[in-house]
């Protein structure tokens, strides 16, 4: 099959199955599809993958606590919790990957072969720290590091025989076992070099400087296989070994592409990936292990690794921002959200009022004011009441597109250099400049309607060109923020063109539909339901 398009690779990390997905994950998983559909809009051939992480001793542990008889079964019962929770927020993924799939299995032993191979793992043991809820290794001076923080900050000193972990603060293990070993070590120097030479590779820059800084710090072997438990893929020259599990785990982005198949045409057109999209809680493993294991197997690094922050919440009675914590009584479930805005407003909010590369306070007081304004009282409210007019005065349709069309005025004015200026945040994960680009020209185009006073233009038969003139300009600003808005909320975006009578399916060539002049008019016009009903308190 020949290929025209670009191909565009994007990836969410693929999640834990030891709990159902939650408002981070939902963020995360949103936010990747909406880079999707902005690139499919502007032509690319897009690869969307998410999937579920299922191997490591946390997830066997987890089907024993609930009752499995296999870790296996756990997985299997928890996979509609992330495919209907993706399906009700619109994702469009196109690949749903399982790290138990024999697909994926085959790859990751290839991979292992290439490493042992190319001599870049041997046997030993380790003999160190370790964080059994995260299933991460810590080294000695980590350990330290973290503690000297601890103190520094007012906290109480804790024995050194159980020291707290770095990242969860929860107790750390010391543990002794045999253990196949990356020789992470040689790759120090690499690392520096390659993020030196693509300073875009980590973004936003102040995740760069924290693992450039990682880096510089020394790096030390890691140990990348267990052989107390036997939930993994097997070593395919060590059967008493499997793989860790965030190898494991990294090597989904090239083996849902094919590699170790058969087949491995679609990774050697698609791979390296445009972009990973993790929290900054696994960028470590996305920017330090995960390339340099690439390096070892000779294999293309990543273009770029966008890390987002955490999502807080703000206490509407103080106003201080607080972590979500189930202790705190203060998590809040995506259906809840869904159930409050709609599947479209919860994209939209989350993306246009979260700035992604931070910890982001969120609240419903503030999600009701953004749904109100931006939505009900702004976009709602043009397509409204531009419908309304245009079926009042047109006979039901929309004016024929004018000869003047084309003539300096606000509303052509206001669309001029839409895209170049929507595309420039869109393409740096700046959601909410993207999202503020479009309703300046839906605020525009409200104003218009005041400005303009249809309905008294209609009162006089001599400014009938005028009045079309101005309907067919307020329909156009719709038709263009339609396809603007469709990456944030793709149903809504559809009905709307719907009810223009415009094919519901979004432009795959976004820069061209946003060009003024577009809607050929003529068309019956439907004015429908509110699009987004106000909320009250």
């Amino acid at each position: 099959m020949e290929h025209t398009k670009p191909s565009y690779y994007i990836t969410t990390p693929i999640y834990y199955v030891n709990a159902k997905p939650h408002l981070g994950t939902a963020y995360c998983t949103v936010m990747t599809d909406v880079q999707a559909r902005f690139r499919r809009a502007c032509g690319y051939d897009v690869k969307f993958l998410t999937g579920m992480d299922e191997h490591g001793e946390k997830v066997a542990e987890a089907a024993e606590k609930n009752g499995f008889d296999s870790p296996q079964a756990w997985c299997d019962s928890m996979e509609p919790a992330f495919a209907d929770l993706w399906r009700t927020l619109n994702i469009s993924n196109d690949d749903f990957i399982r790290t138990t799939q024999p697909r994926h299995i085959a790859g990751v032993q290839k991979f292992l072969k290439v490493l042992l191979d190319r001599g870049y793992i041997y046997k030993g043991a380790y003999d160190g720290w370790y964080c059994r809820p995260d299933e991460t290794y810590f080294t000695e001076t980590q350990v330290r590091h973290h503690e000297e923080e601890r103190q520094a900050a007012g906290e109480s000193p804790v024995d050194p025989e159980h020291p707290l972990c770095p990242d969860c603060d929860r107790p750390l293990e010391r543990i002794q076992e045999e253990s196949w070993f990356f020789k992470l070590s040689e790759f120090q120097q690499p690392l520096l070099d390659f993020y030196e030479a693509h300073p875009d590779f980590i973004q936003p820059e102040t995740r760069r400087n924290e693992v450039v800084s990682f880096v510089s710090g020394g790096l030390k072997d890691l140990s990348i296989s267990r052989s107390t438990f036997d939930w993994g893929v097997p070593f395919p020259f060590d059967e008493d070994h499997v793989a860790y599990v965030w190898v494991d785990a990294l090597l989904n982005y090239i083996t849902a592409l094919g590699y170790g198949s058969d087949d491995e045409s679609d990774y050697e057109r698609r791979w390296p990936a445009q972009v990973h999209i993790v929290g900054k809680d696994i960028i470590r493993f996305h920017c330090v292990i995960w390339p340099a294991l690439l390096m070892a197997a000779g294999l293309p690094l990543p273009e770029k690794v966008f890390a987002h922050g955490f999502l807080t919440v703000r206490n509407e009675e103080t106003g201080k921002v607080e972590k979500m914590s189930k202790s705190r009584g203060n998590v809040i479930a995506p259906q809840e959200v869904i159930d409050l805005l709609g599947v479209d407003a919860y994209r939209y909010y989350f993306m246009s009022d979260v700035v992604h590369g931070t910890d982001a306070p969120i609240s419903w007081g503030r999600m009701r004011q953004v749904y109100n304004a931006d939505l009900a009282n702004s976009w709602g409210n043009l397509v409204s009441r531009t419908l309304n007019m245009s079926m009042k005065y047109f006979d039901g349709c929309a004016p024929a597109r004018p000869t003047a069309y084309d003539e300096p005025s606000p509303l052509r004015d206001a669309c001029e250099g839409i895209f170049d200026r929507y595309a420039a945040c869109m393409e740096t994960m700046d959601y909410g400049g993207a999202a503020a680009e479009v309703l300046s020209i839906v605020s525009a185009a409200n104003h218009y309607i005041e400005d303009m006073a249809p309905w008294a233009l209609a009162k006089d038969p001599e400014k009938a060109d005028e009045l079309a003139l101005v309907i067919w300009s307020l329909l156009e600003v719709i038709r263009i923020a339609s396809e603007l808005y469709d990456p944030f909320m793709p149903s809504i975006s559809a009905e709307v063109r719907r009810r223009l009578s415009l094919p519901v399916e979004p432009t795959a060539d976004l820069a061209a539909a946003c060009v003024w002049g577009g809607l050929a008019g003529g068309e019956p016009v439907e004015k429908g339901e509110p699009l987004f009903p106000r909320l009250t308190d």
